[in-house]
């Protein structure tokens, strides 16, 4: 079991790239160009994986005005981190996820979290992403990026996994604090061979000459590299296009063997990774 979280206030990383490798895991941080006017970092994230249970846990937040939301929010769920660790040695099924979602909603809807997140400054965007078996299920509030890079989805020209959701928060404006919660969840088959799976904060595509602003020009940093460098070809574009704002993302690839879904008269992926129908 490997474990990694951080917050920037802790340490902002502003003109300064940075890699944090787990096992399986990596983590990317740039707190943004102070030649642009940047001075703190209010991104924040957390990793877990667990090789010998065969699943990941992955959270990134962006928070804005002050990181005292992602504080907040990482504080609760390492609360609970014992709980969702226990939920997730279970067997995988339709209902595990739903109950996993409803474990999720419990959290951050509970009486004591919503009343501190309304006595800090500002609001974070938060997505969590969770790899078990050969299945991907994310829980996002906000504008935060999940994508799936896999030679047969991007045939297709699919590598974005969630849609960005604008005035959705946890803090002192609480998408939890109303009656009817307002998030996106979805879950996901992962495809046979090797699936990457990356989580980004929105200063990756709101850069200065939108180097990333299509997802198939992240999908392009990784093709015939490794990921760790793909990672450092990320950051370093973000810096010398000089943003400003904070970058994190976080990547890891994992290796289906089995045989995922086909149309009934579809062939499986060709030596030019490519498909067709026949």
């Amino acid at each position: 079991m490997e474990e990694f979280d951080w917050v920037g206030s802790e340490e902002h990383f502003v003109d300064q790239p940075d890699l944090w490798k787990m096992r399986k895991m990596t983590v990317g941080r740039f707190g943004g160009n102070s030649a642009a006017g940047q001075t703190k970092n209010e991104d924040a994230c957390l990793a877990w994986e667990n090789a010998e249970e065969d699943w990941e846990f992955a959270m990134i937040m962006d928070a804005h005005d002050t990181a005292e939301s992602a504080e907040v929010v990482m504080e609760q769920v390492l609360a609970h981190q014992e709980e969702i660790k226990g939920f997730l040695k279970m067997d995988v099924s339709f209902e595990f996820f739903q109950s996993l979602e409803a474990l999720l909603l419990r959290i951050f809807r509970q009486k004591d979290f919503l009343a501190t997140c309304r006595e800090i400054q500002g609001e974070t965007a938060c997505l969590i992403a969770i790899r078990k078996g050969k299945h991907l299920y994310w829980f996002s509030v906000g504008d935060c990026l999940l994508y799936l890079f896999h030679p047969e989805l991007a045939a297709m020209g699919q590598y974005q996994l969630n849609q960005r959701h604008f005035y959705e928060w946890i803090g002192r404006n609480n998408s939890f604090d109303q009656p009817v919660p307002s998030f996106s969840s979805g879950l996901r088959e992962l495809r046979q061979g090797a699936n990457q799976i990356l989580l980004a904060t929105d200063g990756l595509t709101e850069c200065p000459g939108e180097p990333y602003s299509e997802a198939v020009d992240i999908y392009r940093e990784f093709e015939g590299g490794n990921e760790e460098t793909g990672l450092l070809n990320l950051l370093a574009t973000v810096q010398e296009k000089g943003v400003r704002d904070s970058v994190t993302v976080i990547s890891w690839t994992v290796e289906i063997a089995e045989r995922p879904l086909y149309a009934s008269n579809q062939q499986t992926v060709t030596k030019e990774d490519s498909w067709h129908a026949e």
